[in-house]
Order: structure tokens, then sequence, then C-alpha cells
């Protein structure tokens, strides 16, 4: 898995409480599923998991710490902003006071990583990929008419 080693990256950077306390940030994993169907006999596969992010004793704003996350899952989880399902539960947090200045903030963030096995002859080739282009109507309703016909839409039972 890349991508809670990218996150981890971006939030250290990102948070000065982290640069001065590298020991106060953690990413745990949760509730990992390994997706496989075994199509064309291949090895391919989809981890899927929680990427759960603690800081602890932090005194700063919150949002010092979310608006990161948030830039950050906008390039490499972007289907949990632009989809209304997944937006519904896809980052998740709690927190607890600790004191008036103190907090452990925990942000739950479901996250997919393709892999893509393939055989060069020699043995497995393993490659991690990109996230699929961004698709600007994914999570939207929408009708296709055409010369004033209704053809398509996104309700159940069409194309959409």
């Amino acid at each position: 898995m890349n991508k809670p080693g990218e996150l981890r990256d971006i939030i250290s950077s990102a948070v000065p409480h982290l640069k001065k306390n590298p020991d106060a940030l953690h990413i745990f994993i949760d509730k990992g599923k390994l997706y496989a169907t075994g199509a064309s006999h291949n090895l391919s596969f989809e981890y899927q998991f929680d990427c759960v992010v603690l800081v602890t004793d932090y005194r700063g704003h919150s949002d010092d710490i979310m608006v990161p996350i948030l830039a950050w899952v906008a390039r490499h989880q972007p289907e949990l902003l632009t989809n209304r399902e997944k937006r519904e539960d896809g980052i998740t947090f709690r927190a607890e006071l600790i004191n008036k200045n103190t907090a452990d903030i925990e942000v739950t963030i479901k996250m997919t990583e393709r892999v893509k096995v393939s055989n060069d002859g020699s043995g497995n080739v393993v490659e991690h990929l990109p996230e699929p282009p961004f698709d600007p109507y994914d999570g939207f309703d929408w009708e296709l008419y055409i010369q004033g016909v209704k053809v398509d839409d996104t309700s159940e039972g069409t194309n959409g």
C-alpha cells in the first residue's frame, strides 16, 4: 500500500506541530480487504481499507489537519468528494479534548488502491495503478435529451 505513506508525508509537511513533533502523527490501517476476482486467471487486486490518521496532543485548530487531508483526497481519492454516496462516510473523524488547549484528533478515510499483477515470462510484475481519470459527472444526477426526447438518465435500469 502506497497511499497511507503518501498521506503521512503530506500531513507531516503541512502541519507545523507535526514538523516539530513527528511522533505525534500515527497512521493505522483498519478494516482492510483484498478484493480480487481472478478474472482471466490473473492475480490483480484492489486494496480496500480505512486509513486512520491520529494526531496526538494537538494544540492548534483542527482545520490545520483537515485541509491538507482534503487536498490529498481531492487528488488521490476524489470519489470521496464527488460521489454523493461515498461522501456520506468516506471521511469521518473524532476527537478527545484532553484539556482546554490540547486534543487528540482521529480522522478515518476510506481508501482503495488498485494493483495490477502481470507476468513477463520470468515472474510476476506488480504495478500500483493511478486513480482512474476524474469524471466530473460522477455522483451527479443527469438526464440526456435528444431533440426534446429523453433517451437516458442516471436512474436505475438505464445506462447511467
